[in-house]
């Protein structure tokens, strides 16, 4: 891969790991803000209760899914910095670079990738 291609890649990376802070800090502004709204007024009704705990489990639930997309993007451009971007984590063989313009933050090859869901899939459910 040239190194116009990384360059542009890591831009892609850059400018995606902002948008998902940015993505972050809104709906920590958001929740603040509706904490707020909630004071002092009295929950009587369940539905009000129920309605806000579901609202409550989506927005942590989004704020888990950005978290872990910025944990891919930052481990990116921490490869970047050490050289090794484009490289599998798991065998070290180059990434196919068709993979790394889809998803430029693809840690693994595809046969490392599908090797890692197929065990995922042959070990029982922990808990």
């Amino acid at each position: 891969m040239t190194t116009a291609k990384f360059k542009k890649l890591r831009e892609q990376l850059e400018t995606e790991q902002k948008r998902l802070q940015n993505e972050l800090e809104q709906l920590r502004t958001t929740a603040s803000t509706a904490d707020e709204r909630r004071e002092g007024s009295p929950f009587g009704k369940r539905e009000e209760e129920a309605t806000e705990t579901l609202e409550l489990e989506k927005r942590l639930a989004l704020e888990n899914r950005i978290r872990q997309e910025l944990v891919g993007i930052e481990h990116a451009l921490d490869k970047f910095e050490k050289g090794t971007y484009g490289s599998c984590d798991n065998c070290g063989q180059p990434i196919d670079p068709e993979r790394l313009e889809a998803l430029p933050q693809a840690s693994l090859c595809m046969n490392c990738k599908a090797l890692l869901a197929k065990n995922a899939k042959g070990k029982p459910p922990t808990g």
